[in-house]
């Protein structure tokens, strides 16, 4: 009896072994159910943390953007930027946002300088009149021993004034025959070492600025680098008036101008546009105080 009661309780002992093996497995099956449903959850609200972490980083940025920019304008203008001649250099952090601001000192600002130095000041514009008495004033030039020449055609005639030291200002009045002429007035910034009056007959203004530049090299010494040049010549001329045709045919032109300084005004007449006529010319020029 005895072993057939503990032949009966072995299948009863293997019923609970199996439903307690089972049970444990559906245990474990739910457990790792429940714990993946976990981290399903876990990771949505991960994720929805992150987005609202992004978008709270997207509202920030602009402002810290706006800090920085507001931080350098400070900077700069709280840096005292160099006045001396030179570039402008600007240098920003790609960390930090700070602005350094630097000069850098050019040797060619020193030979600029002195370029600017150089060129002659601006000369103030003149008086200019007309008048129909061109009758009178052809006979009364007519008459004067350097009153009256000839432009003939394609030549320019410079009539270079002194500035005379009992004066404070030039007049001049001219006027031609049967047709028009150019007429322009230039002064030169040069030592005035006489007070003559003298004219100069060319085929053109380039041609004046050539013999003066031959005179400057007849002086200097062969191979001298500093004996001068066109581009010197022409910086020593002011313009007071630009040239262009005048109807001194028709009536006597007439203008003054107040000495700027100690130079030579030119008076220039130019026929040069003419392949076919002469200009005879009546002009009077003089200074006042």
């Amino acid at each position: 009896e005895n072993e057939d009661s503990e032949q009966k309780t072995e299948p009863a002992d293997q019923l609970v072994d199996s439903l307690e093996s089972s049970s444990s497995q559906s245990g474990s099956r739910i457990g790792s159910l429940v714990s993946a449903g976990v981290t399903e959850d876990s990771k949505e609200e991960a994720g929805a943390l992150e987005d609202q972490e992004v978008a709270e980083l997207e509202q920030k940025l602009p402002n810290q953007i706006q800090s920085l920019k507001e931080e350098a304008v400070v900077r700069m203008t709280n840096y005292h930027i160099p006045q001396g001649a030179g570039d402008i250099v600007m240098i920003q952090s790609d960390h930090t946002g700070a602005v350094d601001i630097l000069s850098a000192e050019l040797e060619t600002a020193d030979l600029l300088g002195e370029q600017r130095k150089a060129q002659p000041p601006p000369l103030a514009p003149p008086t200019m009149w007309t008048t129909e008495k061109t009758k009178e004033f052809k006979a009364k030039m007519g008459k004067e021993k350097n009153g009256r020449m000839v432009v003939k055609r394609g030549e320019v005639v410079t009539v270079r004034v002194p500035t005379h030291p009992d004066g404070k200002c030039i007049c001049w009045e001219f006027a031609t025959d049967d047709y028009d002429i150019g007429f322009g007035v230039y002064f030169d910034w040069t030592t005035v070492t006489s007070t003559a009056i003298t004219v100069q007959v060319s085929e053109s203004s380039d041609e004046e600025d050539e013999e003066e530049e031959e005179e400057i090299e007849g002086l200097a010494p062969a191979g001298d680098v500093e004996r001068g040049s066109k581009s010197y010549l022409r910086s020593r001329y002011g313009e007071i008036m630009p040239m262009y045709r005048r109807n001194s045919h028709r009536e006597v032109q007439a203008g003054s101008h107040e000495y700027p300084g100690e130079g030579i005004y030119l008076l220039k007449f130019d026929n040069s546009y003419s392949l076919l006529r002469n200009k005879t010319l009546f002009f009077h020029v003089y200074y006042t105080s």
